[in-house]
């Protein structure tokens, strides 16, 4: 059976294929278009899913959309009738939107891929259910959802067993932590639904001094997780923007505007909604266990990529074990939707290895192999050299301990928010200068904004407070071997950046924290070779790992958008299969005029 998932018209869209349960491909529809967070029908990602599957159309069995728009409409209609006629403005630019497009999805499916077979719509909220624990490597779980908002719900609480999930308890609109992050967001001066993880990054140059007034005022927490929030001071239920006036004035003035200085005072707005968030997610952790009695917990959704909130749950063990959806966000629903209908509507049996999940290190993307990669390499008179297997991986290890910054293009794309070592840019985290330059003169974005180390999995607990697997990346943990040198006078602010604070500075946060990949011989043997060769040469089996991309940009996908991201930045060495590009050695004329005046080089 060959069932084909996909989410869209929201944002992230992606499609997912799945045979006879095993998942055979998974990508977003911005990789392809090269929009960020491209929310259309994702044409090109199905056609990719259904290459990699080696299937057409006519024999997919099933195609499973990753909640139900007419439900999601009902609430739009409701809201806008409940705040009429306050959301007049809102409603002539939601509307007109969802009767051309969003309400037609069977149509679209039907029409866009000629598919005339059986449609599914399982709930949002059993999307990011099924990818979450579907893939899991356990066979019973509790199951936490949290995000903006599907149709009515904002959170879940569910349980897994076997082929099935039970829900125990959900939260509904307008009532959500994932728009409350977003409101801060939005307040802060960053871009809804794409900047939250700015607004993780910056928490820890902050103080909580807000945290007070958001219980006081915004929302009301119960012992149980669940909340109520204070309507009084958002504007999302009918305006155009996430926040008001009230809102303003209880956190000292106008929003930030973007692009504009941060200020003390988003960093400590930024610390003060993180905290509450990870409160949030502690108390509904612990209802979860509760109720469901399991040593196993499995997250999804927006929220669960908020990965200093996992590593705080980590941290608590309420749970034994914890699973992160690598894709958590609307992308993820696409797998999940898939998942669910194999699993649950089918009532296909499933066996886990209670070690390996089944998302085979999101590695589940486009892959370009030697041979095309040269081909590409010709046809463009692009100058390169080609090293064999022992020679590649002691020579870039070597380059990278030269303090030389790496593009990594390698396999399968990954499917979902981060890169693990395929489509990555790396450097040597024992570097001070590093993670300005990633961030200035590489990534083209805030200097504040942190870097992950990727490390061998053996060897985590030798450099980090952290004991198991991240290999998704969505965990944070302390970083051993600290070296702090607090000066008489207290740092605050992003003076903060310019502080040693351990052994391994280019990845450690200013609150002595890294967010860690942890790297297995079984899922990615080449990045592992890369990681033990650097490990040779240094003694450190950590490397810096940023994805491959400049700010405003999808992850590279391509050989040609590696080759074109490598150019309009200051990456001293490609890296594309077994063909290593130097920039000193490539035709000035492939810098064209137009990204050398968008991203000017040193």
């Amino acid at each position: 059976m060959i069932i084909l998932g996909i989410s869209c018209y929201y944002h992230d869209s992606a499609a997912a294929i799945i045979k006879d349960g095993h998942i055979v491909a998974a990508a977003q529809e911005e990789r392809f278009t090269r929009i960020k967070h491209d929310q259309n029908f994702p044409k090109n990602a199905i056609e990719y899913c259904l290459r990699q599957a080696g299937h057409t159309i006519s024999q997919v069995d099933q195609v499973v959309f990753y909640d139900k728009p007419f439900l999601k409409f009902e609430r739009l209609l409701e809201t806008y009738l409940t705040y009429a006629p306050k959301g007049l403005n809102s409603a002539w630019k939601g509307i007109p939107v969802w009767i051309k497009d969003k309400l037609w999805i069977s149509d679209h499916i039907r029409t866009l891929l000629n598919f005339e077979g059986k449609l599914l719509f399982p709930e949002h909220h059993q999307s990011h259910a099924a990818s979450a624990f579907f893939p899991s490597p356990f066979q019973d779980a509790a199951i936490i959802t949290m995000d903006g908002v599907g149709e009515w719900a904002t959170s879940s609480v569910s349980y897994g067993q076997g082929n099935r999930i039970n829900q125990i308890a959900e939260q509904h609109f307008p009532h959500s932590l994932g728009l409350l992050y977003s409101a801060f967001t939005y307040f802060t001066g960053f871009k809804v639904n794409s900047g939250e993880y700015k607004l993780m990054g910056l928490a820890p140059y902050g103080n909580p001094r807000f945290t007070d007034i958001i219980y006081n005022h915004l929302i009301d927490l119960k012992d149980d997780g669940s909340f109520r929030m204070n309507q009084h001071y958002f504007n999302y239920n009918a305006g155009l923007t996430m926040t008001n006036k009230r809102f303003a004035e209880l956190f000292e003035g106008s929003e930030r505007k973007p692009e504009s200085p941060i200020t003390q005072r988003e960093m400590d707005l930024a610390a003060s909604i993180q905290q509450v968030t990870e409160e949030v997610v502690i108390r509904t952790a612990r209802f979860a266990k509760t109720e469901t009695g399991c040593q196993n917990l499995c997250l999804a959704g927006g929220v669960a990529l908020n990965c200093v909130a996992n590593g705080k749950l980590h941290k608590s063990n309420i749970f034994k074990d914890i699973w992160v959806q690598p894709s958590s966000g609307d992308a993820g629903g696409a797998v999940g939707a898939a998942l669910f209908a194999w699993y649950q509507y089918n009532e296909n049996t499933r066996a886990t290895s209670g070690s390996m999940d089944m998302m085979q290190g999101a590695y589940l993307g486009p892959e370009w192999n030697n041979g095309e990669i040269e081909s590409y390499l010709q046809s463009e008179r692009i100058p390169y050299t080609f090293l064999n297997e022992k020679q590649l991986f002691p020579y870039v290890a070597e380059v990278i301990t030269g303090g030389q910054v790496v593009g990594w293009f390698q396999g399968r794309m990954e499917f979902g928010p981060r890169a693990l070592g395929n489509r990555s840019i790396l450097g040597d985290p024992r570097s001070e200068k590093m993670q300005k330059t990633l961030n200035v003169k590489i990534k083209f974005r805030e200097s504040f904004r942190p870097f992950a180390p990727s490390v061998l999995a053996e060897h985590v607990h030798e450099y980090f407070d952290f004991e198991g697997d991240s290999p998704y990346m969505l965990m944070v943990s302390p970083v051993h071997q600290r070296i702090i040198n607090i000066p008489e006078e207290e740092v605050e602010g992003f003076k903060k950046l310019y502080q040693k604070r351990s052994a391994l500075p280019a990845i450690t946060h200013v609150d002595n924290s890294a967010r860690i990949q942890t790297v297995h011989r079984e899922t990615n043997p080449r990045y592992y070779q890369l990681i033990k060769s650097f490990f040779d040469l240094t003694g450190i089996p950590v490397l810096i790992n940023t994805s491959f991309n400049v700010r405003g940009e999808p992850i590279v996908c391509s050989p040609e958008d590696a080759y074109r991201c490598f150019m309009r930045t200051n990456m001293d060495i490609l890296v594309l299969g077994n063909f290593i590009l130097k920039k000193n050695e490539q035709p000035q004329a492939a810098l064209s005029d137009s990204w050398k005046e968008e991203f000017p080089l040193d």
